[in-house]
């Protein structure tokens, strides 16, 4: 027998899954092919090749109907085109603006094909298109990094010993200095001292208080890193001591490091606020090992391991429970306070807390492909796509302050030569005053908490948001499109009725659809099974054949059967009854010939009509179902909600078809969403604006496919995401129009002469503080 290999290639460009159908099955009637499945979503064609045959011949002909079909679609070798990802950590990373500027420059580095800093987590995300220029790429990542912002340290994210010596505490040495260059700032107010005595502790006190400010800016000038905060404050403040303003000079300085002092505290109480939110990981997992327990990592865990969980203790690995009853706390993973019952055969997730008995669990999935590790990853790398609201601010930020700049110096230098009795000593204050106000910080550093906030509570609830993009398209969806099974109902059927025309038993028939549907996981096959109840002995069965969206073809004893909808009675030429059961029918045929139907029924989810109604409460306009199912099923499921559309009896291709004909009907600009669960779900995920994927029960394919995961699959989840992001965009926005109306009212005084340099840095320090405890708020998502 001839060994194959497999190849495979990442189709860019591809949109239609009709088309993605008709590559995959021209490619495997290629002669030399084994087999070949196009998954939409990822846009990979893996073809399994005979080893023996001509390889390139094989691949031409699957390129030439590639082309033929979709001649847009650019062909690329995946193994060739995979980016390289990898997260470094910038450690001591303070400054927003300059977490902006590394961004900027790293993304224009050779080979980079895109480069994130998350300045709320000090993450820098790389995605680099040749795994060959990976190290040069970290390693000139890490220099620009350190150029911009040269007190920091850069590590590779692995490296946890370095993320957990942040935000140690208060830094003592600085607070001293400070509080030294404080007191000589006070000796020297209140104090009756000649001229030149006084401006030496003024002096002394401004370097204690500002040295490190001024020297951070000359450095930084010579870097050509001009316009940021150090320099600001450095011309502002010798500005101040130029036209002997000491007093001005030292205060501000001062109340400008106290309010660094206090911004810092803010920020990484906030950070930690956000880290707690999401403390799942487990730190280790005890292995059984014969007789004996051992204590170890759960990444050294693999499937079919057993491992003991204690009363207290995370549950570190996804599994089956094989011995024991317990309570589980699912809070972290699910945001629900009511504790789960598990007992022997009960599926469990990592993340979940272990509340009371001891349990002896199978290992189903190894830990980075387990629950918790999804769930760390989406939220910890949420923030990379970002929101339209912050990709403008940091724009806004880009020009703002060097404009303000320019005012400044304008304002310093034109009213003296040609207002009469104007001065400059005058004038350079109210420059002064302009300079202070321009820093960008207050919108640059809450705006990304904000979402990164939303995010962390919208987890804490339940609820992924795999980008601050996506949480803040929320805000706009007006139509969503449901799919039935799973979603809006429980997807638990059970046998409601077998129906039969006499030339079988009603057992029998039962036991025909039983050996059809055995190799099946889908929902209405395991109710066929479990009605049954009893073992199926699959040496019995040949010949079987799955056909999408219609059901089953299968020998079975030497006879011919025929189990699905009335599709596949169709194609076949199969004479049935036409009747009306609400529940979803499962014809059989025998040799050719109709036996009966089987009834299977499903249930509505207890909080479907409850989220519909809130849905549109909160001002959803469409709301639509698709459904494989039958007519008479969708129409009955749809009356009982209170839906303004239903379309029934599609195959997964359909779904994208009729999904794209509800995009082009929409009359306004609103997000089209659509809820799914099933893996014939994935293309219609990837298709719609926003695609939310029931988690908790869903295929991983429908998961990756989606832009939101809802881990309890209830629907009414969907609302709390909805307000989350309602919620987290009026947090971001009353910052917006706090710090920016703050600021152009202290820009308009100071050019009256009436706002002093104390203003100016309240404006500028304070409003960022009072931002950032604002920011904070969007966490608490009841």
């Amino acid at each position: 027998m001839s060994s194959t290999v497999k190849k495979e290639l990442l189709l860019e460009g591809l949109d239609c899954a009709n088309c993605a159908n008709k590559i995959e099955d021209q490619v495997k009637r290629v002669g030399g092919v084994n087999s070949a499945t196009l998954n939409f979503v990822t846009k990979v064609l893996t073809i399994e090749l005979v080893s023996d045959g001509n390889k390139d011949d094989i691949l031409n002909q699957a390129n030439q109907i590639i082309n033929k079909l979709e001649p847009h679609i650019i062909i690329k070798d995946k193994a060739l085109s995979r980016p390289e990802r990898k997260v470094l950590l910038l450690i001591g990373l303070d400054c927003a603006n300059c977490a902006n500027k590394i961004e900027s420059e790293v993304k224009n580095l050779e080979g980079v094909s895109s480069a994130t800093v998350d300045f709320v987590s000090r993450k820098l995300t790389l995605e680099v298109n040749n795994k060959r220029d990976l190290q040069r790429v970290i390693e000139q990542a890490s220099k620009i990094a350190v150029k911009i912002e040269s007190g920091i340290k850069v590590v590779e994210y692995e490296d946890k010993k370095e993320e957990s010596k942040e935000d140690g505490g208060i830094n003592k040495p600085e607070v001293i200095r400070l509080a030294i260059g404080a007191a000589l700032f006070f000796v020297a107010i209140l104090g009756k001292f000649p001229f030149w005595a006084e401006f030496g502790i003024f002096l002394v006190s401004y370097v204690l208080v500002g040295g490190k400010v001024v020297l951070k800016a000359v450095r930084n000038i010579l870097k050509g890193q001009v316009f940021d905060e150090n320099f600001l404050m450095t011309v502002a403040t010798i500005g101040a001591f130029a036209i002997k303003q000491f007093p001005e000079g030292v205060a501000v300085m001062l109340f400008y490091q106290v309010g660094e002092f206090f911004q810092n505290m803010a920020v990484n109480r906030s950070r930690k606020s956000i880290s707690a939110l999401m403390d799942i990981r487990p730190d280790y997992a005890n292995l059984k090992v014969g007789e004996d327990i051992k204590r170890v990592s759960p990444e050294e865990i693999s499937v079919g391991d057993i491992i003991l969980i204690k009363p207290g203790e995370k549950v570190p690995l996804d599994g089956k429970v094989i011995e024991g009853m317990s309570m589980l706390d699912t809070s972290a993973i699910t945001g629900e306070s009511v504790p789960r019952e598990v007992e022997p055969g009960n599926e469990i997730l990592s993340g979940t807390i272990n509340k009371n008995g001891l349990l002896t669990v199978e290992v189903t999935k190894e830990f980075g492909d387990s629950t918790v590790s999804k769930i760390l990853d989406l939220v910890q790398n949420a923030n990379s796509k970002k929101a339209p609201t912050e990709q403008f601010i940091t724009k806004f930020s880009r020009y703002y302050t060097p404009v303000v700049v320019f005012v400044a110096l304008a304002m310093a230098v034109i009213p003296p030569l040609v207002v009469t009795g104007a001065t400059f000593s005058d004038w350079i204050y109210r420059a002064l005053v302009f300079l202070v106000v321009s820093c960008p910080c207050a919108l640059v550093i809450s705006i990304p908490l904000g979402f990164f906030g939303g995010i962390g509570g919208a987890a804490k609830s339940g609820i992924l948001v795999k980008g601050s993009n996506f949480l803040e398209a929320l805000n706009n969806v007006d139509t969503i499109v449901f799919d039935k099974t799973g979603t809006l109902t429980k997807g638990v059927f059970k046998v409601t009725k077998i129906h039969t025309l006499g030339r079988e038993s009603e057992e029998n028939l039962l036991e025909y659809a039983a050996f059809a549907e055995s190799y099946s996981s889908h929902p209405i096959a395991t109710s066929i099974l479990k009605a049954y109840g009893k073992e199926i002995n699959k040496s019995e069965i040949e010949n079987y054949d799955e056909i999408s969206g219609h059901g089953i073809k299968v020998s079975v004893k030497g006879k011919r059967i025929l189990a699905g909808n009335k599709k596949l009675m169709n194609k076949e030429n199969i004479t049935y009854n036409v009747m009306d059961e609400t529940g979803t029918v499962v014809h059989i045929a025998i040799d050719g010939n109709y036996a009966g139907y089987i009834v299977i029924s499903d249930e509505i989810k207890d909080d479907a009509e409850k989220a519909v109604r809130e849905l549109r409460g909160i001002g959803v306009k469409k709301l639509v179902m698709l459904t494989g199912d039958s007519k008479l099923v969708g129409e009955t499921i749809s009356r009982q909600l209170g839906l303004d559309e239903v379309h029934a009896e599609l195959l997964p291709d359909q779904k994208v078809e009729k999904l794209e004909l509800l995009e082009k009907q929409k009359q306004t600009k609103g997000k089209l969403l659509f809820v799914g669960d099933g893996i014939n779900d994935a293309p219609v995920l990837a298709r719609a604006d926003l695609g939310v994927a029931m988690g908790g029960l869903g295929s991983d394919a429908a998961i990756e496919a989606a832009d939101i995961v809802i881990m309890t699959d209830e629907p009414s989840k969907l609302v709390n995401a909805i307000k989350i992001a309602k919620r987290t965009r009026s947090i971001v926005w009353q910052n917006i129009f706090f710090a920016l109306g703050v600021k152009a009212v202290v820009l308009v005084l100071g050019a009256g002469g009436i706002a002093t340099i104390w203003e100016a840095v309240f404006a500028d320090v304070g409003v960022t503080v009072i931002a950032v405890i604002n920011a904070m708020r969007v966490m608490k998502t009841n």
